[in-house]
């Protein structure tokens, strides 16, 4: 019995802003000096990532289904 779908975009989506978080809590404390410049590309560049894992996902669901569909048809 599965409860909830896995969706691997959104853990990504939230390690990276976990990542982020952490990034710019290091910088207000001081211990790590960090440009702002630096958080930006990281940004785009996770949410990018978390986009095509979200993509990868949907297109692989899509087929999984799509062969299960056709699989009663073709059997004799």
């Amino acid at each position: 019995m599965m409860r909830h779908e896995i969706l691997p975009g959104r853990a990504v989506a939230g390690l990276v802003m976990l990542t982020l978080a952490v990034g710019y809590a290091a910088d207000a404390a001081g211990a790590w000096n960090a440009p702002w410049t630096f958080f930006v590309p990281m940004l785009a560049g996770g949410l990018w990532l978390a986009a095509t894992v979200t993509w990868v996902n949907y297109r692989l669901r899509r087929r999984r289904s799509a062969r299960r569909a056709s699989a009663p048809a073709m059997s004799p």
